[in-house]
């Protein structure tokens, strides 16, 4: 069973591509499995070092059951064991999650990205009980646990993984995005849990933690992984110079999104959309249209996402040049 110090590279976090009128209200088998298994396939050659399925991009929340068992069944084929894969299970209330951690298990996924149910924000009993639960009932099964505090209005602070490491032991890793609850946060899970970054933030994080930050997560890695991947194997072969050269590319490429996200409560409201328009530009992959209600998005933060998505092309192109460093 995979640990905190087996991530290591990038993970990859891919959205679930759509079929043509897949935004409409009575769509159905919205799934478009070819391109699931040319992007996986694209990511792999390209190297990078583990997958992250239907999180928040890849709209885990307005996919339904038929799709997301179709989609996994895809994906964990596609795979075959050749890098691991964490499996987004979280829904609205225990028994569906139960459902579909159980398919994912049964299919092959070598752990679970778990957040919490997203009706009623949790206390800290209830979301460290959450957890407990999913632990005892999937004792081989490795958590990572989505903590995005504005998706499911949690703190997820240092009194939850004090608590959680000891009531959940396999909750091994964390999503996570805040430099400055870092060092708390791994104070209070004593090290039984390493906290991966977005790939802009990986150098924050590595000066805070070198010893934890061996890997990290990236959605933008589904528009082309050639820069995530630059980042994080200069920080693997201690290059900080690279690193820090890599970095100042990242955050060139996030300024275009800078007044989205400089509004907490509007990116939260728009998270799916700006993603799949901006891997969608960037062209390395066709991600379809957004399942509603979520495809509604105004046209100057669309702009925005497309500008991120040409930009990062162009980085994609700089860092296949110059080479990944090994």
């Amino acid at each position: 069973m995979l640990g905190p110090a087996d991530l290591t590279g990038v993970y990859a976090i891919i959205p679930t591509p759509a079929t043509p009128g897949a935004d409409r209200w009575d769509a159905t088998a919205t799934v478009d499995l070819p391109e699931t298994s040319r992007l996986i396939e694209a990511l792999i050659a390209d190297g990078v070092d583990g997958l992250i399925v239907l999180g928040t991009t890849g709209e885990c929340a307005t996919i339904t059951r038929d799709e997301y068992e179709t989609f996994v069944d895809c994906v964990l084929a596609t795979v075959r064991k050749r890098l691991p894969t964490f499996v987004g299970t979280t829904q609205l209330g225990t028994h569906e999650i139960v459902h579909r951690t159980r398919f994912a298990r049964d299919r092959g996924a070598d752990g679970i990205l778990l957040g919490l149910p997203m009706w009623q924000p949790l206390t800290d009993d209830m979301a460290v009980e959450h957890y407990a639960t999913f632990s005892a009932a999937f004792p081989d099964l490795p958590i990572m646990v989505y903590a995005n505090t504005r998706a499911f209005r949690h703190p997820f602070g240092p009194s939850f993984w004090e608590r959680v490491v000891v009531a959940a032991p396999t909750v091994m890793s964390a999503k996570f995005a805040r430099p400055a609850d870092l060092m708390p946060a791994l104070a209070a899970a004593k090290g039984r849990v390493h906290f991966l970054p977005h790939e802009s933030l990986a150098m924050k994080f590595y000066e805070l933690s070198p010893e934890t930050t061996k890997a990290c997560w990236s959605t933008a890695a589904s528009m082309g992984p050639e820069p995530a991947l630059a980042m994080m194997r200069a920080l693997a072969a201690g290059n900080i110079e690279r690193a820090h050269a890599v970095t100042k590319d990242l955050t060139w490429a996030m300024e275009a999104l800078d007044k989205l996200i400089a509004q907490p409560e509007l990116f939260a409201s728009l998270n799916i959309q700006m993603e799949k328009i901006r891997i969608d530009t960037a062209g390395y992959t066709r991600t379809g249209p957004i399942r509603p209600p979520y495809h509604v998005v105004p046209e100057e933060y669309a702009a925005m996402a497309r500008e991120n998505g040409v930009r990062w092309k162009s980085l994609r192109a700089k860092y296949a040049t110059a080479g990944v460093p090994t």
